[in-house]
C-alpha cells in the first residue's frame, strides 16, 4: 500500500513573501532574450549565424512589446492594484521591464556596432555609411532613389490640413525638419515620410560600381536621409530621423458574444496594425524636442522611448545571410536522418509492429507527411482526423488532407484560428479544406486547441473468423504540423496503434467536434480536465516515494514554467527530498536553490542552433518510471485554458531513449545556462564536452 505523503508546510505559511517564491515571468522572458543575444557574441558560432541570433533577439523583443507589454498596459488601466504571483502590480512590472528592456536594447546595438559590423567588415561584408560613399556609389544611389524610391514615397507636411498620419505597426518612418517656405507660403517646419513595406531595407550596390566590394550594402534609411531634400523642392531638410512605433497586436475577440469565430477573427485582423501604441524607437541623434513631440503624439512616456544607434528594426538584417553566398560563415548543412522503419515499405505495418518515435530535427519530418499521404491514397483508409495549429505556407500536410478529401475519405480537421500571427494563414487553410468537402471546425470557443494529434481509421483484414476490422493509427507530437519549423525546432513525434491511446485520441476529437460530457481517458492526460490534476498527483506520489526511501526523481523539459500551483508543488517535493531537474527554455518563475525551499531543484536553459521546443515529463515512481510527452508547458493557459494532451511512452526502448536524451541535456556544459536564485542565468562552466545538439546531430 502506498504510504501517504508527509504533511509539508505551505511555503506561504512559512512567512515567505510572493517575491521570494516566484520570479517575475516577464523579466524571465527578457532574460531568455538576453541568452539569445549572447549567441550573437559567441565566437564559436559562425558569423552569419551570429547575425541571425541578433535578428531573432530583435523580433522576440518586438513580440514581447506587442503582446506582453501591451497586455500589462491594459491591466494597469483596468485593474491597477492587481498583483501577480510575484507580488508586483502591473505598473511595477512595467517599470521593471522598462529598465531591463532599455539595457537589452543598448546591448543589442552595442553588439551590432562594436562586434558584428567589424567582424563582417573583416569578411568584406560592409554596411556603407554616407561618409564612406565614393562619387560613383553616390551617383548610383541617387539614381536608385529617383527611379525606385521617390515614386512610392508620399511625404506629409504637418499643418492643420495635414495632421499627424496614422503609422502602421512596426513600419519605418522619418520625421524631417525643414526650413524655408513651400509653394503656398507655408513654413510648418516638419514632415513625415513613411517607407512602404514593399521597399527593401537593405540595398546591395552592384559590384561594377567603382569602389564597391563583393558584398556592400546601404541601409534604405541612409539613402532616404541622403536625398530627402529632393522630396521637398525649394526647401532644405535640416534634419531627418528614423522612427518606428510598436502597437498592441493581440486580437480582441469577445468569445462570449461571438456567433461566427472565423468572421470575428477576420474582423480583428484588419485592426491589428492599428492597436494602441506601446513603444517608440527613434534614432539616437534625434533632437529631444522632436522625439518628445513624437512621444506626445503617441501618448507615451519617456519610459516607452528607445533611442537606438542604428537601424530601428534590426530584424531586417535577417536578409543578409540569404544575400551573401558564404557557406563558410554559416552552420554546416545538415540533412535529417530517416529511421530504417520508415525508409521503405508499408508505413502502417511499421506502426503495427511497434510504436515508432521521431526526434526532430535530427530525424526527418517527412515520415509524418508520408503517413498522411499514405492515408490519403490508401483505399483501405476510411477517415482522417487532424488538429492544425500552425502549418506554414504551401504545407505538404495540408495538401495531403486536401488530397484525402478529394479521394472520398472522411476528413475532419480542427483548425485553431487564433494561433497568434498565423490567423490569416489558418483562415485560408480552413477555406481550402472546406472547398474540397472536409469537415472543418474551430475547436471550442474560449479554449485554444493546442494539442498535436492525427488519427487514421483503416479497414483491415485478419480479424477472427476471416472478417475485416477497423484499426486506428495515431500520430501525437510535441510540435506543430509545420515541415519548415520541424527543421529548426526540437520536437518528438510518436506513431502508435495502441488501442487505448487511439481510443483516447478519438474521444478528444469527439469533444472538439461534437457535444457531450467529459469522457474518461485511459492513457492520455488532457487539459483543461485532467492534465493539471494528474501532474499534481504524480508529484505527490514522488513525495511519498521519497518519504519511504524509494527512488524519487522528477525530470521535466518544457518551454515555460510559470503556473504558481505547479511551482508550489515542486517546492513541496524539494522539501521532501525529491531531486528535481528542470530544463526550461524560456520563462521560469520558480526560484531554484533556495535553502529550505528549493535546494533540490536545478533549472537549466539550452540555447543553440535549434530552438528547444519539445515537452517531456519523467517521474521515477519508486523505480517503475513513467514518461510523458506533451504539447503543453506548465503555464496556467496550457493547463486550464487550452486543449492539450500529454501521452505516455509505453515502449520500454523508446522510454529509455528519451530518458537518455534528457540526461544528455543535464550533462551538457556547452549550451547550458543555469538559473540562479535571483533570476539571473549563468553559463555552465564549459569544458570539452560536445554540445548536446551536436551530439544528437551525429547520432547514427
Amino acid at each position: 500500500m502506498t504510504q501517504a505523503p508527509p504533511e509539508l508546510p505551505d511555503p506561504l505559511a512559512q512567512g515567505l513573501q510572493p517575491a521570494e517564491l516566484f520570479l517575475n515571468r516577464e523579466l524571465s522572458l527578457l532574460e531568455f532574450n538576453r541568452r539569445v543575444l549572447e549567441q550573437a557574441k559567441d565566437e564559436r558560432v559562425p558569423l552569419l549565424e551570429r547575425l541571425k541570433f541578433l535578428c531573432i533577439s530583435s523580433s522576440n523583443l518586438d513580440e514581447f512589446f506587442e503582446i506582453r507589454v501591451a497586455g500589462l498596459q491594459q491591466m494597469a488601466e483596468l485593474n491597477p492594484t492587481q498583483r501577480g504571483a510575484d507580488g508586483l502590480t502591473p505598473a511595477e512590472t512595467l517599470a521593471a521591464i522598462s529598465r531591463r528592456a532599455h539595457e537589452l536594447v543598448a546591448e543589442q546595438y552595442h553588439t551590432f556596432n562594436e562586434i558584428i559590423v567589424p567582424a563582417l567588415e573583416k569578411e568584406r561584408i560592409r554596411f556603407l555609411r554616407r561618409a564612406e560613399w565614393t562619387p560613383e556609389q553616390d551617383a548610383w544611389l541617387k539614381q536608385y532613389f529617383h527611379n525606385e524610391l521617390m515614386p512610392v514615397l508620399s511625404p506629409i507636411g504637418l499643418d492643420p490640413a495635414h495632421p499627424f498620419p496614422r503609422i502602421l505597426n512596426k513600419s519605418l518612418n522619418f520625421i524631417v525638419q525643414l526650413s524655408g517656405k513651400d509653394a503656398f507660403g507655408r513654413n510648418t517646419g516638419f514632415a513625415i515620410v513613411q517607407a512602404p513595406r514593399a521597399l527593401p531595407r537593405l540595398i546591395q550596390i552592384p559590384q561594377e560600381v567603382a569602389g564597391t566590394g563583393p558584398h556592400d550594402f546601404v541601409f534604405l534609411s541612409s539613402v532616404i536621409h541622403a536625398y530627402v531634400d529632393d522630396l521637398f523642392p525649394g526647401m532644405e531638410a535640416t534634419g531627418s530621423y528614423q522612427f518606428r512605433l510598436t502597437r498592441n497586436s493581440d486580437l480582441l475577440v469577445d468569445e462570449e458574444e461571438v456567433k461566427d469565430l472565423m468572421e470575428a477573427v477576420e474582423g480583428e485582423l484588419s485592426q491589428r496594425q492599428w492597436g494602441d501604441i506601446v513603444r517608440l524607437e527613434v534614432a539616437h541623434n534625434c533632437p529631444e524636442p522632436l522625439w518628445q513631440y513624437l512621444m506626445d503624439v503617441a501618448q507615451l512616456t519617456p519610459a516607452d522611448v528607445y533611442q537606438v544607434n542604428g537601424p530601428v528594426n534590426l530584424h531586417r538584417l535577417m536578409a543578409i545571410p540569404d544575400m551573401v553566398d558564404r557557406p563558410d560563415l554559416k552552420y554546416p548543412p545538415f540533412t535529417p536522418r530517416v529511421p530504417k522503419a520508415f525508409a521503405a515499405g508499408d508505413i502502417f505495418a511499421a506502426i503495427r509492429e511497434r510504436d515508432q518515435l521521431l526526434h526532430h530535427p535530427y530525424e526527418s519530418f517527412m515520415p509524418v507527411v508520408d503517413f498522411l499521404r499514405a492515408a490519403a491514397r490508401d483505399p483501405k483508409v476510411l477517415a482522417i482526423k487532424q488538429t492544425l495549429y500552425r502549418t506554414g505556407d504551401k504545407s505538404a500536410v495540408a495538401e495531403a488532407l486536401i488530397e484525402a478529401a478529394r479521394n472520398g475519405k472522411e476528413v475532419t480537421v480542427v483548425v485553431e484560428l487564433r494561433a497568434r500571427f498565423d490567423e490569416e494563414a489558418n483562415i485560408d487553410l480552413a477555406e481550402q479544406l472546406q472547398e474540397v468537402g472536409a469537415h472543418v471546425v474551430y475547436g471550442v470557443v474560449g479554449y485554444k486547441t493546442h494539442a498535436k494529434m492525427c488519427l487514421v481509421v483503416r479497414r483491415e483484414e485478419g480479424a477472427p473468423g476471416g472478417t475485416s476490422t477497423l484499426r486506428h493509427y495515431a500520430h501525437l507530437g510535441t510540435g506543430n504540423y509545420h515541415p519548415r519549423t520541424a527543421r529548426l525546432y526540437t520536437d518528438y513525434s510518436l506513431f502508435t496503434a495502441d488501442p487505448q491511446i487511439c481510443k483516447d485520441v478519438h474521444a478528444v476529437f469527439l469533444q472538439l467536434t461534437s457535444l457531450g460530457k467529459v469522457t474518461k481517458l485511459h492513457r492520455l492526460l488532457q487539459s483543461p480536465f485532467t492534465l493539471a490534476k494528474q501532474l499534481h498527483a504524480k508529484i505527490e506520489r514522488e513525495i511519498a516515494h521519497a518519504s519511504a526511501g524509494r527512488p524519487a526523481r522528477i525530470i521535466a523539459k518544457m518551454n515555460a514554467l510559470v503556473d504558481p500551483e505547479m511551482i508550489q508543488a515542486l517546492y513541496r517535493a524539494s522539501c521532501a527530498g525529491v531531486k528535481i531537474d528542470l530544463i526550461v527554455r524560456g520563462m521560469c518563475s520558480l526560484r531554484p536553490g533556495v535553502p529550505g525551499l528549493s535546494e533540490n531543484i536545478q533549472v537549466r536553459s539550452i540555447v543553440g542552433r535549434f530552438l528547444e521546443h519539445h515537452r517531456a515529463y519523467y517521474f521515477a515512481n519508486g523505480g517503475d518510471g513513467e514518461l510523458y510527452l506533451a504539447s503543453a508547458d506548465w503555464m496556467e493557459r496550457n493547463l486550464f485554458r487550452r486543449v492539450e494532451v500529454a501521452f505516455p511512452i509505453l515502449d520500454k526502448k523508446l522510454r529509455e531513449r528519451i530518458l537518455d536524451h534528457l540526461h544528455a541535456y543535464l550533462a551538457d556544459t556547452a549550451q547550458s545556462w543555469i538559473l540562479q536564485p535571483d533570476g539571473a542565468y549563468r553559463r555552465a562552466q564549459a569544458d570539452d564536452t560536445k554540445p548536446v545538439q551536436l551530439r544528437f546531430m551525429e547520432e547514427p
